[in-house]
């Protein structure tokens, strides 16, 4: 691992931190994304109502975090997709696809008993920077 500082990452394109953490934090070659839930990053206020709903809302905030990072969705080397019930996987995994080119990264999908601002999806990833 690098011993070059870590960086904080910072856009107004995504949902400002809604607590003690940063939107994206990249150490050495490598950029790790907070999870994203489907905030307006205007408005701070939950887009949509349905998981596939939620999901392209969440995917766009990620891909304006590894934007701004210097990074993108076709560096993705891992996610993790936190769902509030798992009868929304198919159409999550559906617009979660339609997102990543091939080959599309490692990752864990769970089920859990409550996400923030009771939201039905939250996506986090880990992503390498391009190379410059």
């Amino acid at each position: 691992m690098s011993d070059a500082p870590k960086q904080t990452v910072s856009t107004k394109n995504a949902p400002a931190a809604i607590g003690p953490y940063s939107q994206a934090i990249i150490h050495g070659d490598v950029v790790y994304c907070s999870g994203q839930i489907p905030l307006d990053p205007q408005t701070m206020t939950v887009v949509g109502q349905t998981g596939a709903e939620q999901a392209a809302q969440v995917m766009k905030n990620i891909g304006a975090l590894l934007e701004a990072s210097g990074s993108s969705l076709a560096d993705v080397l891992k996610s993790t997709i936190f769902l509030l019930d798992m009868n929304d996987f198919a159409s999550v995994n559906e617009v979660y696809g339609s997102y990543l080119p091939a080959p599309q990264p490692a990752r864990s999908t769970v089920q859990v008993a409550r996400l923030p601002k009771d939201v039905r999806v939250e996506i986090e990833v880990i992503a390498r920077l391009k190379r410059r």
